[in-house]
């Protein structure tokens, strides 16, 4: 169900500050990257590690690889930020909320994510503004501390 890059775009040319890669005998068999940024949320500025590049190799969705990826969470501690942040389409939706049976991971709807585009067009906008399902994992601060807003822009302040 993953949404493929297009063209020459590749997961491999991002710069995450930390990658987590699943191995198989077959390769490659999931991997996840995770980059400390500020977000806007609402009118809150926020630190969060946001957690994306998430991919499982398509012979093994449903074999419960994604919660080898739990590893993550105890990075995120060691990171000393408030929240890890991610935004998924909603045909994703029953997938991350199995998260939250190991993890304390919180699934948002209702919420617009609003990013940079990757190419700038003098005709188009240099943003978009998404309805996706934004997930929340409470990492250094409680889930009641996360700021309640119908926006985030995830240019940051």
């Amino acid at each position: 169900n993953a949404k493929p890059f297009e063209g020459s775009r590749r997961w491999a040319g991002a710069r995450p500050e930390l990658r987590a890669i699943g191995y198989d005998s077959n390769g490659v068999a999931a991997h996840m990257g995770l980059l400390r940024r500020f977000i806007k949320v609402g009118e809150v500025d926020l630190l969060v590690a946001e957690l994306g590049l998430y991919g499982v190799r398509p012979d093994l969705e449903g074999l419960g690889v994604s919660h080898s990826l739990r590893v993550m969470y105890p990075v995120l501690q060691q990171l000393r930020v408030p929240f890890g942040f991610g935004a998924v389409r909603h045909a994703l939706q029953k997938h991350v909320e199995r998260f939250g049976r190991h993890l304390p991971a919180n699934v948002l709807s209702g919420v617009r994510v609003r990013s940079t585009l990757p190419d700038a067009y003098l005709d188009l906008p240099r943003t978009r503004t998404e309805d996706v399902l934004v997930v929340v994992l409470p990492i250094g601060s409680a889930m009641s501390d996360w700021p309640t807003a119908t926006l985030i822009d995830r240019n940051g302040p």
